[in-house]
């Protein structure tokens, strides 16, 4: 039985004509589906549990839930429906979300001229949908991810980048330093809430008039909310534009005053910067898993085997970070905190080393 029937024989509701497979999705399958509903024609989207992923992702099972919760908190992402089992593969679990257009190829977001208005509007639609997924916390969630008691967020994170370091197929002394210094320099545990896990521009389909929806929440979790603004902040998800941290279309200072503005919450800028270290031992470590998926024969995807590269850049660009310290440019323009809440931590004086190293790469270098 193919995917469209067995699709027809699971969701009673729906009269579909045709799947057609997606391209671009790295850890999950994707499909186009052309159907009737109510006598009505529609396009959604199926998202199913592929035969391989990355260290960390959950199921679409559990994925499911996070969605509604996202919704239900006014986060621009698709809604999710009928959530079923063997429809792609046994034993894959898998769901249909309502069909959205736009532009998700992160180079084409941040440099695509009729993209321009949209870059604009982006960095305060993005800082609504990152407050909007902060608002959900273990207190206010049902039946979502299992809170972990007493959770450490930061030391649990790096107990996972010691397993994926551990299952690595070789040693790379450049992720082992970066380790150890996170290791010994990580942040006390304080708000947890949920975190997107990998909110960052790649992730978002973006129209004109700019955010249209979140998309991928494979890595969703529970943990410390600025896990989201350094990876967001992680130097590959700027596709080229080095000089806008923030997901190639915003500097830190322009993204950090819009989440506070949204969320109420204080961002401690020395607490992102640990957590653009660990985004890009994070993604560096991912980038040689995604090249160990295809030549395991677990995916097919060819696209796998030019990702491993990567991971030396962010390697690299983790221990640069360690060397800069708590970004220089946040040496300009103050934040403006809300008045409620802590203070940001005491920053650490820019140098003019600093200024030249973050000034001197070119936009075309790591990403």
């Amino acid at each position: 039985m193919d995917v469209t029937a067995r699709l027809n024989a699971a969701v009673d509701a729906l009269d579909v004509q045709t799947v057609t497979p997606l391209g671009g999705g790295a850890c999950q399958d994707n499909f186009r589906v052309e159907a009737t509903l109510e006598g009505q024609p529609i396009t959604l989207a199926l998202r199913s549990d592929a035969a391989s992923s990355l260290p960390g992702s959950i199921g679409r099972a559990e994925e499911f839930p996070i969605i509604a919760a996202a919704v239900a908190q006014g986060v621009p992402t698709p809604q999710a429906r009928w959530l079923t089992e063997g429809v792609v593969r046994d034993g894959a679990h898998a769901y249909l979300l309502d069909w959205v257009d736009g532009e998700a190829i992160g180079s084409r977001v941040v440099k695509h001229p009729t993209l321009e208005r949209a870059r604009q509007l982006l960095p305060d639609q993005l800082a609504e949908a990152l407050a909007g997924i902060h608002r959900i916390d273990p207190q206010n969630a049902e039946l979502l991810l299992a809170p972990v008691p007493d959770l450490d967020p930061a030391a649990m994170t790096i107990a996972f980048l010691r397993k994926m370091r551990d299952e690595l197929p070789e040693k790379r002394p450049g992720f082992e330093l970066a380790l150890l210094w996170a290791s010994e320099n990580q942040p006390e545990p304080q708000e947890i809430t949920l975190v997107h896990g990998d909110f960052r521009t790649g992730n978002f389909m973006v129209g004109p008039e700019g955010l249209v929806a979140v998309l991928d929440w494979e890595f969703a979790h529970w943990g410390d909310p600025m896990d989201d603004l350094g990876w967001l902040c992680t130097r590959d998800w700027r596709f080229g534009k080095t000089k806008l941290p923030a997901g190639g279309v915003a500097t830190r200072v322009r993204f950090y005053d819009a989440y506070q503005k949204a969320s109420g919450r204080v961002v401690d800028p020395e607490r992102v910067h640990f957590w653009e270290i660990i985004g890009n031992l994070r993604w560096g470590a991912a980038a040689v898993f995604q090249g160990e998926r295809y030549l395991s024969g677990t995916s097919q995807d060819l696209e796998l085997l030019a990702i491993p590269r990567r991971a030396a850049e962010m390697e690299y660009e983790a221990l640069r970070l360690i060397e800069l310290g708590p970004p220089w440019e946040l040496e300009e323009p103050p934040l403006a905190a809300p008045e409620s809440g802590r203070k940001p931590s005491e920053r650490r004086q820019a140098s003019p080393t600093d200024v030249r190293l973050e000034e001197d790469l070119p936009d075309t270098e790591l990403g």
